[in-house]
């Protein structure tokens, strides 16, 4: 019998995910403004739009609780 894979399901407190977004800030030095207008002008790095996707993906996950 053949045992199906569950997908991965990783779980983040709030403040994990508050201190994932700013690392990633960190890390590209940009604030999440500078970060947003580079985006709408599409003036990003690769590295600056994985970051920029990433952070879009971590604010939806704290909607409402930031």
């Amino acid at each position: 019998m053949q045992t199906t894979a569950q997908p991965t399901v990783i779980h983040r407190t709030p403040e994990q995910l508050r201190a994932q977004r700013q690392r990633l800030l960190d890390a590209v030095h940009m604030t999440h403004d500078q970060l947003r207008e580079r985006a709408e002008t599409y003036s990003l790095s690769m590295e600056e739009l994985d970051v920029w996707h990433t952070i879009e993906g971590i604010d939806y996950l704290l909607e409402g609780d930031c």
